[in-house]
């Protein structure tokens, strides 16, 4: 059962230009944003229990509520870098409805009294940028950014930055000393960027989604976005289904829509003959679920976390039993020793640890203690950096040994795969 109010017109083509997206109720909600006050605004959002969608899933009111009265200029930043792997759903939106995010960021921008506006989106989305700067154009040209906007005495700039392809700028900080001209490096909290975030100016930064999110809920009101969702866990959310799945792609679904519904009915299940082996519902950082976990979770906060999960970025990688664990350990840890920074020591040499372990043991060369070897350095990462890299390599590191030690086990054991029962040198040579 998908339930589209965002992505509503997602399959009109008209609705990516301003005159199709006017057509479709475009640009509505700023003009009835400027008949209330501000803090109006943040107390509907507040209500309505809006969540950022970028993974923290802290709540959107309360994050803009932070920023101090103290005069001080402040800057609203979309953070559109989306380099979580197994996360497209941002790239959707920008392709579909850029014009609904600018229009997001205009009522989001006059709400927490921000007269300057970034987008940083993620180099490798050079097509996004391009359709971002074309929609900035229209929006300006149709009185919708710039000076008074259409006559309400409020200034709104608005620009697109592009990253340089790094993950760790998808962190707000980090993002941040990008935007800055700086190495793209978390920073120490506090103080938080509500206080002390670009140019030392307090800051608000919000994920694409999220600030798409705010339209609706002037819109249509806190009644009926709530009517959505569960009572912590409210809304719509967009989820990028990937794997092993016969329609992967981008559903929008209540929040606490059963995982089992969302593969088997929205994506068509898995392709015939093969079984659900496991999930990872929140980007590949997420703890990984075996099948039975899989079929009794609802995808929301609450009930990920009561499996010892997460809903992240809404990532849904879905795996068969085709499918060697060991391997694809091997694959994630060595994107997170790449996307590491460097800055904190557990995360820099915890990373190239942990990927030289699940290495050796896909080579053949591993040790049965490699086994707890690995676990062990995982849970020496948690808890110990500035950002959370380091927690996101652990993660997935500890939940798939604990629930795929068998694979790990016989690959240590054989010099091979336990499911395609090949050698790396096979696979590889």
């Amino acid at each position: 059962m998908e339930a589209k109010i965002i992505s509503e017109h997602y399959n009109k083509d008209e609705f990516i230009g301003i005159d199709g997206y006017k057509k479709h109720g475009g640009y509505e909600q700023v003009a009835n944003a400027f008949k209330m006050q501000p803090k109006e605004i943040i107390e509907m959002v507040k209500a309505a229990g809006l969540r950022g969608r970028g993974g923290a899933g802290f709540p959107t009111g309360m994050k803009w509520s932070f920023l101090p009265d103290n005069g001080e200029e402040r800057y609203l930043l979309c953070n559109a870098d989306e380099g979580e792997p197994g996360t497209f759903k941002d790239r959707k939106m920008m392709e579909r409805a850029p014009h609904q995010l600018i229009e997001g960021m205009i009522i989001s921008g006059y709400a927490v009294r921000s007269h300057k506006g970034y987008i940083y989106v993620r180099g490798e989305y050079r097509h996004i940028i391009e359709l971002l700067e074309k929609a900035i154009k229209e929006a300006y040209d149709a009185g919708y950014l710039g000076k008074n906007i259409q006559g309400s005495g409020f200034d709104f700039d608005l620009d697109v930055y592009s990253g340089a392809g790094a993950y760790i700028c998808g962190e707000e900080t980090g993002m941040i000393s990008s935007l800055e001209g700086f190495k793209g490096q978390p920073k120490l909290k506090p103080p938080f960027p509500a206080v002390q975030g670009y140019l030392k100016k307090p800051t608000i930064v919000n994920n694409v989604e999220t600030l798409a999110s705010v339209k609706y809920i002037l819109r249509d009101g806190v009644e009926a976005y709530r009517k959505y969702g569960t009572e912590k866990s409210a809304g719509t959310k967009l989820f990028s289904v990937s794997g092993d799945v016969q329609r992967p792609g981008t559903y929008e679904v209540p929040l606490g829509y059963p995982l089992k519904q969302l593969i088997e009915e929205e994506c068509g299940g898995l392709k015939p003959g093969r079984k659900l082996k496991a999930v990872i519902p929140g980007g590949s950082s997420a703890p990984i679920l075996n099948a039975e976990e899989s079929y009794k979770v609802n995808m929301d906060y609450e009930s990920l976390q009561s499996v010892g999960s997460m809903l992240g970025s809404g990532a849904v990688i879905v795996i068969d039993d085709t499918r060697c664990m060991v391997d694809l350990l091997d694959v994630t840890l060595h994107f997170y020793h790449h996307e590491s920074c460097g800055q904190c020591t557990p995360c820099r040499e915890g990373t190239g640890w942990i990927n030289k372990i699940a290495n050796k043991i896909v080579k053949g060369e591993g040790r049965v203690q490699d086994i707890d070897l690995l676990e062990t350095v995982a849970k020496n990462m948690m808890g110990k950096t500035i950002c959370a890299l380091s927690d996101a390599a652990a993660m997935p590191t500890i939940s798939f040994v604990q629930k795929f030690r068998d694979e790990f086990e016989f690959y240590v054991r054989e010099g091979r795969s336990k499911v395609k029962g090949q050698t790396y040198a096979q696979v590889h040579g």
